[in-house]
């Protein structure tokens, strides 16, 4: 993933943006260690709802979260690039009705999201809305 978010940011959003194959694309989000202080980026899927981004705190099905979702919830106001495009943003989690809205959307965009649920260990799979910071 480091040399995703490498080639990613240094061309600019032109390669790394969309993955052959794959229905959704990929932005780079930045995020501060919520114990270390760290910056560092993590390349993520993605799924556009109106003017909010919707990301998956999936990590593949794990029963843990990813690190990313924990950076975010200490410091949630951040910045993403999609594409060409780097815009601050505003990260929290999805309400339980937003949830039951947007689970079947981006299973539909990534079908695997599903089975990643099935075998978290009974851990509800986060989904975390980006949205624009003004």
């Amino acid at each position: 993933m480091g040399l995703h978010a490498f080639v990613y940011r240094t061309s600019g959003g032109r390669i790394g943006h969309r993955m052959p194959g794959m229905g959704p694309s990929m932005l780079l989000i930045d995020h501060v260690g919520a114990k270390s202080a760290t910056q560092r980026t993590s390349p993520l899927l993605y799924i556009p709802d109106g003017d909010d981004v919707v990301v998956v705190a999936s990590k593949g099905g794990f029963p843990k979260h990813p690190a990313w979702y924990h950076n975010l919830i200490a410091n949630p106001d951040t910045t993403v690039q999609i594409g060409r495009e780097r815009r601050p943003v505003h990260a929290r989690v999805a309400t339980p009705e937003e949830r039951q809205r947007l689970w079947p959307i981006v299973v539909k965009a990534y079908p695997n999201y599903a089975d990643y649920q099935a075998r978290s260990g009974g851990r509800e799979i986060p989904l975390v809305i980006l949205e624009p910071r003004r």
